[in-house]
């Protein structure tokens, strides 16, 4: 088997995980997939917590000191994701060290129902920092109108961050000036900008769905010849804008304190249409210092299908503009698109974090102890 990972990491590809359960840090899974997979770190998010504690009874030993303790559902939920990420981030601490601080990093999410108040995020995004306690770990807040201000404070504070649910070019750079703007707030206030890193978390996947769905309803052959096109076109000129911003003065001046560059994350990279080949979003956004955090099916297809052939990034934006510019001639309009995904994608995790909710209050109810 041709080692298609090692050569993902070789181009400057941090491969992270997207997923978390308790079973896989007990089992010894992640410490195996970090050594044999070349797994650099992990992302969560309110879906995979759901899905790691609605499954089997690895949380029922907390769950039932959690439940003897009559805390709240929110405490609890709380006491149990923190729990797994710092296990995760202790797995990972050699990674940590060995890349001096880039990966090996482990995300964590601000409760999904404060995405709209900046103020709350704010406060969230400490808490959860204070609570895992780890150097290693990164607070993920959404890159809404309200988490922008957020992540200035956020990182101002020297708190990392990954900013998650971008979805458009715009916002982006919003989130761009953001990361900076805390690194100089960082620096005002005399703390260490070496210690301080961040990725951007840029959804692929999605705007495929999306669009391929419009360019369907359209079904003409010029709209279906742009079938597949578009998350990967988005993808590469948002790291066009990466290269534009990362080589600015403002920037210069900042990296000359020590800090370090925000990283394009792609995220949501698994295919969600299976016309197309399960490796796509891997193979066509090669390009250094990006991370790609891969669903467990979209790891192992890379591992045996990959097709890793350098940087795939490069030489591609005027291709990418042209495609992006041909569907709106077709009527089909970007910024509607990219909004109504964002709008989505919080609905979506504050729906997972809801389901989260009821399940673990019914986890609390059952494992409590019987009056008398």
């Amino acid at each position: 088997m041709t080692d298609a990972l090692k050569r993902l990491s070789d181009e400057g590809v941090a491969i992270w995980l997207d997923d978390l359960s308790r079973k896989r840090i007990t089992s010894g899974n992640l410490a195996e997939l970090i050594d044999q997979q070349h797994v650099v770190g992990v992302t969560t998010n309110p879906t995979i917590f759901q899905k790691a504690i609605s499954e089997g009874d690895g949380y029922d030993t907390q769950l039932t000191d959690l439940a003897a303790r009559k805390v709240t559902v929110e405490e609890a939920i709380r006491m149990i994701t923190t729990a797994d990420v710092r296990d995760a981030a202790d797995i990972l601490r050699p990674v940590f060290d060995a890349t001096d601080g880039q990966d090996g990093r482990v995300s964590i999410e601000v409760d999904p129902r404060l995405a709209h108040d900046t103020r709350a995020t704010v406060a969230e995004a400490k808490q959860l920092a204070w609570l895992v306690d780890r150097p290693n770990t990164l607070i993920k807040i959404p890159a809404t109108e309200a988490g922008i201000p957020a992540i200035t404070e956020v990182i101002g504070l020297g708190i990392s961050v990954n900013v998650t649910l971008i979805f458009s070019l715009e916002r982006y750079r919003k989130v761009m000036d953001a990361f900076l703007a805390g690194l100089e707030k960082a620096k005002f206030r005399g703390l260490d900008l070496s210690k301080i890193h961040s990725v951007a978390s840029f959804f692929v996947s999605r705007v495929d769905t999306e669009i391929d769905k419009r360019i369907d309803a359209l079904g003409t052959d010029e709209a279906k010849a742009l079938r597949g096109k578009a998350a990967v076109a988005n993808a590469r000129l948002a790291y066009q804008a990466y290269e534009e911003v990362f080589s600015t003065d403002r920037w210069a001046a900042l990296e000359r304190e020590g800090a370090n560059k925000q990283r394009p994350l792609w995220a949501s990279t698994g295919v969600k249409d299976k016309a197309y080949k399960a490796t796509m979003y891997v193979d066509e956004l090669v390009a250094p210092n990006t991370v790609n955090t891969m669903p467990e099916a979209t790891l192992f297809a890379t591992e045996e299908q990959g097709d890793i052939r350098g940087n795939t990034v490069a030489g591609t934006y005027e291709q990418a503009r042209a495609d992006l510019d041909a569907l709106e001639r077709l009527g089909i309009s970007y910024d509607e698109v990219v909004q109504l995904l964002e709008d989505e994608g919080v609905d979506k995790f504050e729906a997972s974090w809801n389901d989260l909710l009821k399940s673990t209050e019914a986890e609390l109810q059952r494992l409590a102890p019987s009056e008398g």
